[in-house]
Formats: structure tokens, C-alpha cells, sequence
């Protein structure tokens, strides 16, 4: 990395009073490290906790650094990170969860990585720390998910990325719920863009519950993937977008497929 990037860094957050604060405040130390240009986005979906109070708190104590965006009722996880996808203001955007599974300060090793020839940056899990029955429904969600959707990825649903903001220039998100993952690193790699992949730690749970993994949402679940796979794979909606953006623009950095 030759020149400092510009970063957003933003968190979405659902009911993570207990390990928001501690995240923000090692991601703003971690961005000072790494850059002069950046800033903090939390997006607060309707929490029902104090995470509110606690990031208004941050805000007033770092002004000049930390954004709140709140949700007067909760969107879904994917509600959440579009909110901070589209309302980043930086060159790149990075996002990892409010709950605290993942280390900010590994951002550094993400931003290492930065060249003119990469998009994207993904994480993929060193080892998964979960309970048991998590981490065997999540095995077979990632087996089903690179089967289904023809996705390359190591690790599909690690959510600690750093990827370029004219990304969302390109691809278009509208799920709401956890599944917008898979829509995200499906449109990015059908639209050409470059990724690349590094290894992080993943962590025990220490506050909170999970909102995707859970035995009573697997229907819903299971619904979800359904309608973006008869959108992205087998309608292929998006992909005359796509497939426009390779034609007029075949010289540009960003879509050349990688």
C-alpha cells in the first residue's frame, strides 16, 4: 500500500450495547494507524437494549470521527448494511459486526492488501467459533451456497470486508435479511470485479444472540435463498446490467474479471 486510502469503517448494530463501544473505539484507534482520511458509520437497527444511548454517547465524545445512523425499527441485517453501504462517504468501505466475533484491528491486514488491481477483500474464517450445531448448519449453508449460486469464495458469509465504494456504483442490494451476503458477493463477482481473500479470526459470542443461525428462522431462511436464486441465477436479473457495464467499459480497473 503505496498511498493512504481514504476509509469508512462502519458497524451495523442490533442490540450490541455490550460490545459496540469497545469496537468503535479499537476501530478509530486501528484507522489512525492506517490513514488521515476516514470515518466511523454505526447503523443502530432498532435496537431494543441501550445500544442507542451508547453510540449517541460515542458521537458526542468523537464528533468529528463517528457517525450514528438510527433506525426507528428494525430493517433485517441486510436493511442494516445497506444503510452503510450507500451512506458511506470514503474511497473504501470496510464492515464487520457490532457484536464484537471479530477483531477490528485485523483491518490492517485487509488494507495491506490494497493495490490498484483489487475491488474487493474478503475474510474467510481461521477457525469458526461457535457452538456446535452453528457451525454444522453453517458448513452446510456454505456447501449449498457456492453450489447453488456458483460462487468462488472461500468463505462466503464472514462478514469482515473491505471493498471499494464505487462498488455500489455498480451493484444494486435490496435484501433485507442475512442473506444479502450472498446476494452481495454474487453480484460482485458476476459484475467482474477483482476480489482477493485473506484469513481473520473469528471469536466466541461474547454479548448477544445471533439474529441468522437460529433453528426457528431456518424456513424463513430457506425462502430467502430461494427468491434471490430465481432472481440471480435463474431469472439472472441484474445481469443485463452487468453484462452492459463489461461491454462499455472494458478498460476500466474495476471490470476485469480477476
Amino acid at each position: 500500500m503505496t498511498d493512504k486510502p481514504s476509509i469508512s469503517a462502519f458497524f451495523p448494530a442490533y442490540n450490541d450495547a455490550g460490545t459496540i463501544s469497545s469496537m468503535v473505539i479499537t476501530v478509530l484507534l486501528t484507522l489512525r494507524e492506517l490513514t488521515d482520511d476516514y470515518e466511523v458509520l454505526v447503523v443502530n437497527d432498532g435496537s431494543a437494549d441501550h445500544t442507542a444511548a451508547v453510540l449517541d454517547e460515542l458521537a458526542r465524545v468523537y464528533p468529528d470521527e463517528v457517525r450514528i445512523i438510527h433506525h426507528p425499527q428494525n430493517r433485517g441485517y441486510g436493511g442494516a448494511l445497506r444503510s452503510g453501504f450507500y451512506g458511506a462517504a470514503k474511497e473504501w468501505i470496510f464492515y464487520t459486526d457490532g457484536d464484537a466475533q471479530y477483531d477490528p484491528r485485523e483491518l490492517k491486514n485487509l488494507a495491506a492488501l490494497i493495490t490498484d488491481d483489487i475491488d474487493f477483500i474478503n475474510g474467510w474464517k481461521i477457525e469458526r467459533q461457535d457452538p456446535l450445531h452453528r457451525i454444522v448448519i453453517g458448513r452446510i449453508y456454505q456447501y449449498i451456497i457456492k453450489l447453488a449460486f456458483s460462487l468462488k469464495l472461500k468463505d462466503v458469509d464472514c462478514d469482515f470486508r473491505l471493498m471499494r465504494r464505487e462498488v455500489f456504483e455498480q451493484v444494486q442490494l435490496t435484501s433485507n435479511s442475512g442473506v444479502i451476503c450472498v446476494e452481495l458477493m454474487k453480484k460482485v463477482q458476476d459484475a467482474g470485479f477483482r476480489l482477493t481473500e485473506t484469513p481473520v479470526h473469528h471469536f466466541h459470542r461474547a454479548y448477544g444472540k445471533s439474529q441468522f443461525f437460529r433453528f426457528h428462522r431456518l424456513a424463513q431462511v430457506a425462502r430467502d435463498l430461494t427468491k434471490l436464486w430465481m432472481q440471480l441465477v435463474w431469472r439472472r436479473e441484474g445481469q443485463v446490467m452487468n453484462d452492459e457495464r463489461r461491454t462499455t467499459n472494458d478498460e476500466s480497473p474495476s471490470s476485469a474479471i480477476h
